[in-house]
């Protein structure tokens, strides 16, 4: 049975990328209908999907910690361009976006996903056990660049509202760029071994024998329906985005929703990625995932929204409110005492649980 499901799973992830390529230059520029509307959404939720799938072929090849650290990378890819798309033509109604859809990317990363993860990797084994010393650099990194990018602007007076002035965007932006280059640096070179799966003994998971590696010829194929995937994603996300905003507007929801329908979306291939490294014991891949994706998420979106406010019309707020600051505050507390003990029990995947659904429900109901 395996060996006849393979080719269906590489046709799959081979056609929805070409299809969202053709449907993308049949579509570009046109009023739509709702059933082309619909039938574009399943295809960009489809082209999501097989990018990650294809992102996942060049990281088995590469290998951990580089694996987790592709991923990261083609995930922020597709939120850069989701936000940029919507932004564009949003004007002031969209002011808000990025840094929405960046702090609902780090409270599903370091709440839901850790949390889920945490909480299946216990349940299965006992414990979920991974090395406090990546992970810990990991947090401590995200935190930062979430106070630097997200608090800051609330706080500062250069300029009217929880916005940086030009100099202040500029700074955080370059910022963001080193702490993400000196965390890949940390990563993938100097202290790799941190980042790598640990046995319940300590030692450190060097090779996985569960599946051999893809060839280099099937990655670099990967490699190419990855990018055009991306291309898929961010043509057909420009065509739904009027439906989603108004959907989003007759529900009588808050804007801050479109920012959570982001990050839900393109997150949602790396949760399930993750969850299965928590099944099989690789705790430490799942929260490389994770963090590393909460970290792409900041320090890759933020550099690239302030690159695009150069051409954009609207403001750009980024400065979190009260309650997302407690939030953010809590999380970052609750996370530190999860990593520093090394190994996790229910309990805290439950308590990260808790403080995702408590973010969700103030997105709906703020």
């Amino acid at each position: 049975m395996t060996a006849r499901r393979r080719p269906l799973t590489a046709q799959w992830t081979t056609l929805v990328p070409l299809l969202a390529a053709v449907l993308l230059v049949l579509t570009w520029g046109r009023d739509l209908p709702g059933v082309i509307v619909a039938l574009m959404t399943l295809v960009l939720a489809g082209a999501v999907l097989a990018a990650v799938h294809h992102a996942e072929v060049v990281a088995h090849r590469v290998g951990e910690p580089f694996g987790s650290l592709v991923l990261a990378i083609a995930v922020t890819i597709i939120e850069v361009a989701l936000i940029v798309t919507l932004m564009v033509d949003g004007g002031d109604k969209t002011s808000t976006l990025a840094r929405d859809t960046v702090f609902a990317a780090v409270m599903i990363t370091c709440n839901g996903i850790v949390g889920l993860c945490l909480l299946v990797a216990s349940l299965r084994h006992g414990t979920a056990v991974f090395n406090p010393e990546g992970t810990g650099a990991a947090l401590a990194t995200v935190a930062t660049l979430a106070t630097l990018s997200l608090v800051l602007p609330t706080f500062t007076t250069s300029k009217p509202g929880p916005e940086f002035s030009t100099v202040q965007l500029t700074f955080a932006a370059l910022s963001s760029l080193v702490l993400y280059g000196l965390f890949v640096a940390t990563q993938t070179v100097r202290h790799r071994d941190y980042f790598l799966p640990i046995t319940r003994h300590g030692e450190v998971i060097t090779s996985e024998e569960h599946a051999e590696a893809p060839t280099a010829r099937t990655a670099l194929i990967s490699l190419g329906l990855l990018g055009l995937a991306l291309i898929g994603v961010v043509g057909l996300a420009k065509g739904v985005s009027p439906t989603i905003e108004s959907g989003v507007e007759a529900a009588g929801l808050h804007q801050a929703v479109v920012g959570v329908i982001i990050a839900l979306l393109v997150l949602l291939p790396e949760t399930i990625a993750a969850l299965r490294s928590a099944r099989r014991d690789r705790v430490q891949t799942s929260l490389n995932l994770a963090l590393g994706s909460a970290m792409a998420s900041i320090g890759l979106t933020i550099p690239a929204v302030a690159l695009a406010s150069v051409w954009l019309s609207g403001p750009l707020v980024l400065g979190l409110g009260a309650t997302h600051m407690v939030l953010l505050a809590l999380t970052v507390v609750v996370a530190s005492l999860t990593v520093v003990p090394g190994r996790a029990t229910p309990l805290q995947g439950g308590v990260h649980l808790v403080l995702f659904a408590a973010y969700l429900e103030l997105a709906v109901n703020p």
